[in-house]
C-alpha cells in the first residue's frame, strides 16, 4: 500500500496555523501553511511519511493547552496577552505597602547598592527588582508590566515568560553594578518591563522565518516603541537610570534568543511552565528571606 506524498490538516485561521507550524518544526517535520482557493479555510500540508507523527505531535499539544483561559489574542499583531501577569504584579504592590508601613529598614535590606553586593550580599540584584521609589514609580511599572510582562508570558508561558523577565531585570541591575561606583544604589522593575519587550523583540525576530506577516510585525514594534518611549521619555523619576533600562532590555533580547535553543514542544508543556514558575518563587523567596534574615 503506497504512501500519500502529502496529507493535509485543517486548521481555524492563519494564527493557528503558524502556532501548529512551529510545534511540528521544534520535532523536525516540516509543515506548509496553504490557503484553500476561493475559501478562508487554511492548511497545514505534512509530507505523507510525517503524517502519523504530527497527529500524534499536534494532539499532545492541544493535550498540553487545553486550557486557556487567561491567554488571549491581541488583534492584528498576532501576539498572545496572558492576564495572569495582573496577579503576578500585585506582589510589587504588596511590597510597597510594606516599604511605606513596614519596618523601617525594609527598602534599605532590598535595595540595590554596589557597595553591599561587593561585600557578599548577592540577593540585592534580585530584591531590588520588586522595590519602588514612589507611588508614580510604582503605577508606571504597573501599567507597562501588565502589558509587556503579560505579552511575554503569553509567548513564552506563564512561569517561563515570568521567570526570563525577572533575570532581564536582574541583568539591569549587574550591568549597574558592573559600570557605576560602589557609592551606587538603585530599585525598582523598569529593567525587568523592558526585559519583557526585549522578549518580545527576540521573539518576533524569530517567527519571521515562520511567516509572521510585515503587517503584524510593524504593530509589534509600533506597540513596543510606545511603551519604551513611556518608560523612558515619560518617567516620574526625576533621574531615569537608562543604562538599567537598556541593559534589561539587552538581557531580555538574549534570554529570549537562548530559549529558542529549547525544543518547542518541551517549552509549551505544563510541567516545564510549572517548573519555571517553582524556580521563580524560590529565588523570590529565598532572596528576600536572605535580605530580611
Amino acid at each position: 500500500m503506497s504512501v500519500p506524498l502529502t496529507n493535509v490538516i485543517p486548521v481555524q485561521g492563519e494564527r493557528q496555523a503558524m502556532d501548529w507550524s512551529l510545534v511540528l518544526a521544534s520535532q523536525g517535520i516540516e509543515a506548509f501553511i496553504e490557503r484553500e482557493p476561493e475559501s478562508p479555510r487554511w492548511l497545514l500540508v505534512i509530507h505523507g511519511p510525517d503524517f502519523p507523527r504530527a497527529v500524534q505531535t499536534l494532539r499532545a499539544y492541544l493535550t498540553e493547552n487545553k486550557t486557556r483561559r487567561w491567554t488571549r489574542e491581541l488583534p492584528g499583531a498576532g501576539l498572545l496577552f496572558d492576564a495572569r501577569g495582573a496577579a503576578a504584579l500585585w506582589i510589587f504592590a504588596l511590597l510597597f505597602v510594606l516599604q511605606t508601613n513596614g519596618p523601617p529598614d525594609f527598602t534599605e535590606s532590598g535595595v540595590m547598592s554596589n557597595q553591599a553586593v561587593q561585600d557578599g550580599q548577592w540577593w540585592r540584584l534580585f530584591t531590588a527588582v520588586s522595590l519602588h521609589g514612589d507611588i508614580a514609580h510604582l503605577a508606571a511599572n504597573l501599567f507597562s508590566g501588565f502589558i509587556l510582562i503579560g505579552l511575554a508570558m503569553g509567548a513564552y508561558g506563564r512561569g517561563f515568560g515570568w521567570l526570563l523577565a525577572w533575570l532581564a531585570g536582574v541583568g539591569g541591575n549587574l550591568a549597574g553594578f558592573i559600570f557605576y561606583p560602589a557609592s551606587h544604589q538603585v530599585l525598582g522593575a523598569s529593567g525587568m518591563v523592558l526585559g519583557a519587550l526585549g522578549l518580545l523583540t527576540a521573539q518576533s525576530f524569530t517567527l519571521l522565518r515562520h511567516g509572521i506577516s510585515s503587517r503584524q510585525l510593524a504593530v509589534r514594534s509600533a506597540c513596543g516603541g510606545i511603551l519604551l518611549l513611556v518608560l523612558l521619555g515619560l518617567s516620574p523619576a526625576q533621574n531615569v537610570d537608562v543604562l538599567a533600562h537598556v541593559s534589561g532590555f539587552a538581557a531580555g533580547a538574549v534570554l529570549g534568543i537562548l530559549s529558542g535553543f529549547f525544543p518547542g514542544q518541551t517549552i509549551h508543556r505544563s510541567a516545564f511552565q510549572w517548573s519555571a514558575g517553582v524556580i521563580a518563587g524560590l529565588l523570590f523567596a529565598g532572596t528576600w528571606w536572605l535580605a530580611l534574615r
